[in-house]
């Protein structure tokens, strides 16, 4: 049976403008994505009677996690405006990962860091780091 596996390449990061509803800024020269993690806390339920002295859990609320996306930093360039002038202003965008097969992902997330890397001999990058608020939007393949 052959596999359905697939590498990231193709994949793309868009954040809403802020602007027109439904427009999308395509955030350029990503090199690594990674979604948010969610968790579910429990809630430690646990009285006088449980059965056989043993905790007892429920589930409680699903935290998001942080999300981050990893770019070739282009000091200067339209990617960098937007993130700074995204981050300096504090707003909750729609964030919208879509993976090479059509599938899609949005979620609104606020921006916490914006972290940039210059090495002497290697390309400079700048890590983002969002923090995802409230349910994930997924669609089927194109």
């Amino acid at each position: 049976m052959a596999t359905d596996a697939m590498i990231g390449y193709n994949s793309k990061y868009s954040i809403d403008d802020g602007e027109s509803p439904g427009a999308l800024v395509e955030i350029g020269e990503v090199v690594e994505i990674t979604p948010g993690e969610e968790s579910t806390d429990r809630v430690d339920v646990t009285h006088m009677q449980s059965p056989d002295r043993r905790r007892e859990f429920i589930a409680g609320l699903i935290d998001p996690g942080e999300a981050s996306f990893t770019i070739n930093w282009v000091p200067g360039s339209a990617t960098d405006i937007f993130l700074r002038d995204l981050r300096t202003s504090g707003e909750t965008r729609t964030h919208t990962i879509e993976f090479p097969n059509g599938v899609t992902v949005s979620f609104d997330a606020v921006l916490l860091s914006y972290s940039k890397a210059i090495p002497i001999d290697d390309k400079m990058t700048a890590t983002i780091t969002v923090a995802p608020s409230g349910a994930e939007t997924w669609t089927a393949a194109a």
